[in-house]
C-alpha cells in the first residue's frame, strides 16, 4: 500500500486573520474581509473593493536585512512558512538540507516591488533602482525565499496558472514526498492591491465594480457581476503518513486525489474540463462520489464561469448532491493563494465537522446547487473537494480525506 501524503502543518495569511486560529475563527463566524482599498488611492478606478490584509508588520516577523530584497508578497509567504513549519512541529536546522524542498504557486509576482522600482527609473534614473528588482518582481520567489530562509536544498519549483497554481503546486509537492523528499513547504501567497497590479487585473474584466462589500462578490448568486480581489494565502506542510505519525504530528488530513485539465479555445465547441478534473481527482483517490461530503468551489463570481462551474458540480453529484461553500466570499479571491486557502479551510473544516457559510449569497435556482448559506452546517465531514479554476482555461481538483490514519492524541 502507498504511503499517503498528508498535510502536518497550516501558516495562514488572510484579509479575515494572520494565523490559523483568526482566520477559522472569522470563517466560523462568517466575518468579512473585504473593504474600500486603503493600501492606495482607488477612487479613479472602476473597481474600488479589495479583501486586504491589516495588521500586518514585516518587520515584526522578519530580519530587517529581508526587507528591503523582498515585496509583501514574499514577506506574507516567508511569515506563513514560518508558522507552518513550527505548526508541524519541524525545525529545518534539524533535517538533512537535501530532505526538505518547496513548491509554490504565483499567479503575478511581486508587483508592488516592481512597480516602485520603475518609479524610480522613470522619476530618478537607472542608479536608483535597486539590484533586487532583479529577483524580487518574479514568480519563483517566493520558494528561492522559503528554501534560502530555512537551508532547504530539495527538490524546488513555482507553477504558474492562475487560480489554479495553488492546487497544482501542492500536486507537485506531492509528487516529490512520494519520490522520496521527506518535508515539502507548498501552498502559494499572491499580494498585488497597487496601482500597476490594479491595473493588471482590471484587464480581465472580471472585478466587480461595486461599492458594497456586502454585494461586490456574488458567486451563483442572480445578481453577480464580478469578483472581488484579496491578498493573502497559506502554506502547507506535506510528509509520508508513516513519517508525520511516527514523530507524534498532528495530522491535518491526506492530499488524497488530484486531476487537471484545460477548457478548450473559445468558440471550438469543446466541452468544459472541470467535471474531468473533478473525475481524475475522485479516481485516484478511489472515493466515488456519494462519498464526497462537501464542495470548495472555485466561485467565479461571474455568470457564465459561474454556470460551468455548477453543470460540472451537477453533472459529477447530481443536482443538489452535495454541500457546496465558497468561504472566499469572505477574503476575496486571492489568486494562487486562493485554493491554497481553501485546502486548509477544508482541512480545518474536515478537523471540527462544521462546514463554513459563503457569505451574503442567496443561491439562484437555476445552478441547482446545496450552497450553504447564512450560518455554518454541522456534518460529519470525511472528504472534501477542493475546485480552483485559472484565468485562460486552466482546472484543477484536489480530494483531501480527513486525518491519517487516527487523529494523533493530543492533537489540536
Amino acid at each position: 500500500m502507498t504511503d499517503p501524503v498528508v498535510v502536518t502543518g497550516l501558516g495562514i495569511v488572510s484579509p479575515t486573520g494572520l494565523g490559523t486560529a483568526p482566520y477559522w475563527s472569522a470563517t466560523r463566524r462568517g466575518v468579512s474581509g473585504i473593504g474600500p482599498i486603503t493600501r492606495f488611492e482607488a477612487d479613479g478606478y472602476p473597481a474600488r473593493l479589495a479583501g486586504e490584509i491589516s495588521g500586518f508588520v514585516a518587520g515584526e516577523h522578519l530580519p530587517g536585512r529581508l526587507l528591503p530584497q523582498t515585496d509583501r508578497m514574499t514577506q506574507l509567504a516567508l511569515v506563513a512558512g514560518d508558522w507552518a513549519l513550527a505548526d508541524a512541529g519541524i525545525t529545518p536546522a534539524d533535517l538533512p538540507a537535501f530532505d526538505m524542498g518547496v513548491c509554490t504557486a504565483s499567479a503575478q509576482g511581486g508587483f508592488e516591488f516592481g512597480q516602485n522600482e520603475l518609479r524610480n527609473l522613470w522619476s530618478q534614473g537607472s542608479r536608483y533602482v535597486s539590484a533586487y528588482q532583479s529577483f524580487a518582481w518574479f514568480y519563483a520567489v517566493n520558494s528561492g525565499q522559503i528554501s534560502i530562509r530555512n537551508g532547504m536544498k530539495g527538490p524546488s519549483g513555482v507553477v504558474v496558472s492562475d487560480q489554479a497554481g495553488g492546487l497544482d503546486a501542492v500536486a507537485n509537492a506531492r509528487r516529490q514526498v512520494r519520490k522520496g523528499t521527506a518535508v515539502m513547504v507548498t501552498g502559494a501567497v499572491d499580494a498585488s492591491l497597487c496601482p500597476w497590479g490594479w491595473v493588471a487585473q482590471l484587464a480581465s474584466r472580471r472585478l466587480s465594480t461595486s461599492d458594497d462589500p456586502d454585494r461586490a462578490y456574488l458567486p451563483f448568486d442572480e445578481r453577480a457581476n464580478g469578483h472581488v480581489p484579496g491578498e493573502g494565502g497559506a502554506i502547507l506542510v506535506m510528509e509520508r503518513a508513516s513519517r508525520a505519525v511516527a514523530r507524534g504530528a498532528h495530522v491535518y488530513g491526506q492530499v488524497a486525489g488530484y486531476g487537471a485539465t484545460f477548457d478548450p479555445a473559445p468558440g471550438s465547441g469543446g466541452r468544459p474540463g472541470l467535471a474531468r478534473a473533478i473525475r481524475l481527482a475522485l479516481a485516484e483517490a478511489d472515493v466515488p462520489p456519494e462519498n464526497v461530503d462537501v464542495v470548495f468551489a472555485d466561485a467565479a463570481g461571474i455568470p457564465e464561469l459561474d454556470q460551468a462551474e455548477a453543470d460540472a458540480i451537477t453533472e459529477v453529484f447530481g443536482p443538489y448532491g452535495v454541500p457546496v461553500t465558497a468561504p472566499k466570499t469572505m477574503t476575496g479571491r486571492l489568486y494562487s493563494g486562493a485554493a491554497p486557502l481553501d485546502l486548509a479551510a477544508a482541512l480545518l473544516a474536515m478537523d471540527e465537522g462544521l462546514i463554513p457559510q459563503t457569505v451574503n449569497v442567496t443561491p439562484a435556482e437555476r445552478y441547482r446547487l446545496d450552497l450553504v448559506t447564512d450560518h455554518p452546517r454541522a456534518a460529519q465531514l470525511c472528504s472534501a473537494l477542493v475546485l480552483a479554476r485559472g484565468y485562460g482555461g486552466f482546472n484543477s481538483a484536489v480530494l483531501l480525506r480527513s486525518g491519517y490514519p487516527q487523529r494523533v492524541a493530543g492533537a489540536r
